[in-house]
């Protein structure tokens, strides 16, 4: 038998047409361009309409990522998508995703494992190829981050923006495909460092209302370090389960959180910030779009084409990890 494997047929993208720069931020906050992007390396950042939701974001790039795998919505047998701005706590996001897009033979859920999410999803999908019970799973990163920012508070509003990202997972020829992954969690971590209470049981129902409290809220020096620490370790934990070096590949592609943990990763694995694709100044952090818009920005902008070795690599609140190698 001819062995086959698991892998990427398709790459898509949504991101909404209103962009609010830095410039456009000075007018409402105190803060400036130089301050961001000393600290951050965002320059600007898409906003979702007020009458777009998460699935919309979501529906748009499924859509273009399975017109990218040359399939129709009817092929597809799964549909996993990973927010952290669901629609609403019920139905689940995922469901709302099936419908709009027509994938009338798809199962639905949704996965919360915040910026890590896309590439836990990634892994729930090679799992369900191989065994042969699906064959073809579009897998979804969508976030509407906006919405739950405290626009006066200027060390949050000007970190996020909106938008989402997809790709096609279906049965691919053995020499292609995903290869090595490792997922990581810590719930000991305090709360604090990055959470959105929302209307979740441990804090009971929050009334939706003009001034309601519900806003992320971070300790940005806690997870700068925790981001310090754990991007390069995922990156060579990826590397090691899929019997790689670094010389094997050809770019990484790591959530857009801030341009210094990116630089900061590149530096203790010994690697040029040429290995590393960031968008970060265009896209803002996105959370579980994050990967998946860069790689379909990447293939756009021709630095990603089949065959290419790549590692992704996330990192979120929880506290999660997640990375993953593969060849396009």
């Amino acid at each position: 038998m001819v062995k086959k494997n698991a892998g990427i047929i398709g790459i898509g993208a949504y991101l909404p047409d209103k962009i609010l720069t830095n410039a456009d931020l000075e007018k409402i906050v105190d803060t400036s361009d130089e301050w961001i992007v000393s600290r951050s390396g965002i320059r600007k950042r898409h906003i979702a309409d007020a009458n777009e939701a998460t699935s919309d974001l979501a529906a748009h790039a499924a859509s273009k990522a399975i017109k990218d795998a040359q399939l129709n919505p009817g092929d597809i047998d799964m549909v996993i998508v990973a927010t952290i701005t669901p629609d609403m706590m019920i139905p689940s996001t995922a469901t709302r995703v099936q419908g709009k897009i027509k994938a009338t033979h798809a199962c639905a859920f949704d996965i919360e494992a915040a910026c890590s999410g896309f590439v836990y999803g990634l892994a729930i999908a090679k799992s369900f190829v191989l065994n042969g019970e699906m064959r073809n799973i579009v897998v979804i990163g969508a976030e509407i981050l906006t919405r739950y920012v405290d626009w006066n508070d200027r060390t949050m509003c000007v970190l996020f923006g909106d938008g989402a990202g997809a790709v096609v997972v279906s049965t691919v020829d053995a020499e292609r495909g995903l290869l090595g992954f490792h997922l990581g969690a810590d719930g000991n971590t305090p709360r604090k460092w990055l959470m959105l209470p929302g209307s979740g049981s441990f804090n009971g129902s929050v009334p939706v209302s003009e001034d309601r409290k519900d806003f992320m809220t971070m300790d940005g020096k806690a997870i700068f370090k925790f981001g310090v620490s754990i991007l390069p370790n995922i990156i060579n934990k990826a590397l090691i389960q899929s019997h790689l070096t670094s010389n094997d590949i050809k770019l990484i592609v790591p959530h857009q959180a801030n341009i210094r943990i990116i630089e900061s990763a590149a530096k203790r694995l010994g690697l040029g910030m040429e290995k590393f694709y960031v968008n970060i100044d265009q896209r803002a952090n996105t959370s579980a779009a994050s990967i998946p818009i860069a790689m379909s920005d990447a293939k756009n902008e021709g630095k990603l084409q089949n065959g290419d070795t790549i590692v992704l690599a996330g990192f979120g609140a929880g506290l999660t990890w997640a990375s993953i190698a593969l060849v396009l």
